[in-house]
């Protein structure tokens, strides 16, 4: 299952943490992995573009965003970020879980 765990301060995202592999196939084949995948690293790549205001650690199994300024872009598309993750949660609720920290 793939734990999200996303920390929040002053109804703003500060840092969101991606563990583990949904085990909804076999690696490589994994739609919901990928799903995820594309949806964080997307949203790193438009930040980065769009003024640099993050930081992010990747690992196998351990993707990490935290904010190193606060932004109305950084807002949004992390704003965005979850959301698509809590969607993708309702549609598999066996491989994705997302727990708020505030």
């Amino acid at each position: 299952m793939i734990k999200v765990n996303v920390k929040v301060k002053n109804k703003k995202v500060y840092e969101i943490i991606i563990k583990g592999h949904a085990g909804y196939d076999i690696n490589g084949k994994d739609i919901v992995c990928a799903a995820v995948s594309t949806m964080a690293i997307t949203t790193i790549n438009n930040i980065i573009a769009l003024e640099e205001t993050i930081d992010y650690e990747e690992k196998t199994g351990l993707l990490k965003i935290r904010v190193l300024k606060d932004t109305e872009v950084n807002n949004k598309l992390l704003d965005n970020l979850v959301r698509m993750l809590e969607e993708l949660s309702c549609q598999y609720p066996k491989n994705i879980e997302i727990r708020n920290e505030v």
